[in-house]
């Protein structure tokens, strides 16, 4: 069974989440956190849960996703941090968004590469590695398939999409992404997005703005 804990983190209302297995099993997805507050709150769930990290996954490279990784990965004797080797080039860019938003740099850290098919162990837990190239040029989304939970980065939002102007956007990539990689999931797979509220992808086939006029009536 997967527990799970969500936080929102810095200026950009990014989203962080704990999951966990009945073991007490954790991995931390997309740690924003920027502040020692922020990161606090972190540690204290880990403490009071009696959590045992194993890992950190990163749905992409952006600043706003990434900036509590190299302190969480060093605080827990050097997590491993999953990421699409593709995204290395997001990482090198973080300097232009950085500076355009007046953000400090990101601390730097070292990256386990991960693929489409790859499968991160988390105990009971096995999230399998969607490559979902668009938004940036190696973000990936995470499927707990038995669970039918989808981390979706900053790919596929309630009622929207990833933006695709900045350095790595492909608008062609992002729909393809959704529509050939997301869209056929079961319509009651739970979507857990980068920034704002969750959805299920039944409830994105239909309603979605983003993708019309593709969208399907909900599955009987």
């Amino acid at each position: 069974m997967i527990h799970l804990e969500e936080f929102t983190f810095n200026s950009f209302q990014t989203r962080c989440s704990i999951v966990w297995d009945s073991e007490g099993n954790c991995a931390f997805i997309d740690p924003g956190c920027i502040s020692t507050v922020e990161m606090k709150e972190l540690l204290d769930t880990v403490s009071r849960k009696n959590l045992k990290p194993v890992c950190i996954m990163l749905t992409h490279g952006h600043f706003d996703h990434i900036l509590g990784t190299a302190e969480l990965s060093r605080h827990f004797g050097g997590l491993p941090v999953y990421m699409h080797p593709a995204d290395k080039f997001t990482l090198e860019n973080n300097e232009y968004f950085c500076r355009c938003f007046g953000t400090p740099m990101p601390e730097a850290f070292e990256t386990a590469d991960i693929c489409e098919g790859s499968v991160i162990e988390v105990g009971n837990l096995r999230f399998e590695v969607i490559e979902t190239p668009g938004h940036t040029v190696g973000g990936v989304c995470y499927l707990e398939r038995a669970e039918k939970v989808l981390f979706s980065g900053d790919t596929l939002f309630a009622g929207a999409i990833g933006r695709t102007d900045h350095p790595g956007g492909d608008y062609d990539r992002i729909m393809e992404s959704i529509f050939t990689k997301l869209l056929h999931l079961e319509g009651d797979t739970k979507v857990i997005p980068g920034h704002g509220p969750c959805s299920e992808i039944a409830t994105e086939r239909m309603t979605n703005p983003f993708l019309m006029p593709f969208n399907e009536p909900y599955e009987e």
